[in-house]
């Protein structure tokens, strides 16, 4: 398949205070256009850094990525952090249309750019109401839509989920995987979680070590619909727990 993102011999180092820390070493990976990928890895392995690299808030120490887009007119990735970071003194459609500001669109442009947004995630008729009176699913419903009204060709998910209560938490899962095959973008989603990387994605990668290394990678070829046992996937859980030090990954703990 395609590629859209081809990173090769990626490293990354932090100086602080004359001291130099190797967070990514030599890592290569490939994701192909329209992937679902699931990055799991325990804390501070630089699961987080990775995506931070990729759309350039951070800058990486050696090697290269290559984005390999269809349309030059579009933004190429989009970030969903762990928190919403919706600005409260803004309507929801107006935080929607946030990233479009700059672009050379009318302001009317940008709203309708924004509703439709909004609809794919089925807020639509929450658009003027403000940050404080939305419930935290759906201030991260707001911010995918955020991410989705500038059309990028890549999803970067920053464990977006990880927050929220448990029955939000899956109810969120499902309208992801909708959305997904409804746009057909390309996902990167880092979780700490196996058994929701298992449910999301078609490709489960693992890093582990300090610094960070490229330590499994997985195909989920699980049938759509899925259901959340991890049974049909035992062989993944138990190749996670073996690079990840046999850490609990399942019933939503922490790796």
């Amino acid at each position: 398949m395609e590629s859209v993102i081809d990173i090769r011999g990626l490293s990354l180092a932090f100086e602080r205070d004359g001291h130099r820390t190797l967070v990514l070493d030599s890592l290569d990976l490939s994701i192909a256009r329209g992937a679902f990928i699931g990055i799991v890895g325990a804390s501070g392995v630089g699961k987080s850094t990775l995506l931070r690299v990729l759309i350039g808030l951070a800058k990486a120490s050696a090697g290269e990525v290559t984005l390999s887009m269809h349309s030059g007119k579009r933004q190429p990735l989009a970030l969903v952090f762990q928190d919403a970071r919706l600005l409260p003194w803004r309507r929801v459609v107006d935080n929607v249309s946030f990233g479009l500001e700059g672009g050379g669109l009318s302001r009317a442009e940008r709203r309708a750019k924004a509703l439709d947004a909004l609809g794919i995630v089925g807020l639509v008729d929450l658009a003027d109401r403000w940050p404080h009176q939305l419930s935290g699913g759906q201030r991260q419903r707001v911010a995918l839509a955020r991410a989705l009204a500038v059309e990028p060709e890549v999803l970067l998910m920053d464990e977006p989920f990880s927050a929220l209560d448990a029955i939000t938490r899956e109810g969120l899962q499902d309208e992801l995987v909708r959305i997904w095959r409804l746009t057909g973008k390309t996902i990167l989603f880092v979780t700490h979680d196996i058994e929701e990387a298992i449910y999301l994605a078609d490709r489960v990668v693992v890093l582990a070590g300090a610094p960070g290394r490229l330590a499994a990678d997985h195909r989920i070829d699980t049938p759509r619909p899925r259901t959340r046992s991890t049974e049909a996937s035992a062989d993944v859980v138990a190749s996670v727990r073996r690079h990840l030090g046999a850490e609990k990954l399942i019933d939503g703990a922490a790796i």
